[in-house]
């Protein structure tokens, strides 16, 4: 056993921590780059690409992050890819998140009243045209908060990365509580740091929710 002071167990924690920080930012950002190429494709005209990305969305939200984790780790070496953790840890949980932001950045379009629909294209504009100048802007304003409530749903998901061996808070503190034998002192310590991760997020977005909902009042 190897004698480490609360000090001791923090600090690494928090080196560990900014892995979580770092990963969430990549899946995050990752995952809307994605999710609005997803939501353009799925506001087209076009049927089949419509089914496509729809059913994009349910293997993502209808499978387990675990199970993604896993397939993109073992799966991508079947076809010869060599995938370090960090790697396919990016990759699923950028994945992940796409689909999720999908589906809430298409419910706040669909909020969007479809006499704003006719007026664009009463406008003579085409879809493309429609979209950019009239009805993404009002869904940008109803989406701001849920998708950054979900930014907190993505830094507690970077935990199960832990199972393929990425380095991040809760892997590092599966390892120190195996060499100082605390665990109590070492689980308290990860929760209060995705406490100090998640909690000023959740507290921004309830705070954004309440500014919007006041201006469109």
């Amino acid at each position: 056993m190897v004698d480490f002071s609360i000090w001791d167990i923090f600090r690494n924690l928090l080196l560990a921590a900014r892995w979580t920080v770092v990963l969430s930012l990549i899946a995050f950002v990752g995952g809307g780059a994605v999710g609005l190429m997803l939501l353009v494709a799925r506001t087209t005209r076009w049927t089949a690409l419509q089914h496509a990305v729809s059913a994009y969305v349910q293997l993502f939200q209808g499978t387990p992050l675990l199970m993604q984790l896993f397939l993109t780790y073992f799966g991508l070496a079947l076809f010869e890819f060599e995938t370090s953790a960090w790697t396919a840890a990016a990759i699923s949980l950028t994945l992940y998140s796409s689909a999720f932001l999908t589906e809430i950045w298409h419910g706040c379009v669909k909020a969007i009243p479809k006499g704003q629909w006719e007026a664009a294209q009463s406008l003579a504009l085409n879809l493309g045209e429609q979209l950019r100048y009239v009805i993404f802007p009002q869904a940008a304003r109803i989406a701001i908060a849920p998708t950054v409530g979900f930014l907190v749903q993505v830094v507690k998901g970077t935990a199960l990365a832990s199972v393929i061996g990425f380095v991040e808070l809760t892997k590092a503190g599966t390892m120190i509580t195996n060499a100082t034998f605390k665990p109590f002192v070492v689980y308290t310590c990860v929760g209060l740091l995705y406490f100090a991760i998640c909690y000023p997020i959740s507290l921004f977005a309830r705070n954004l929710e309440s500014k919007l909902h006041v201006q469109r009042a």
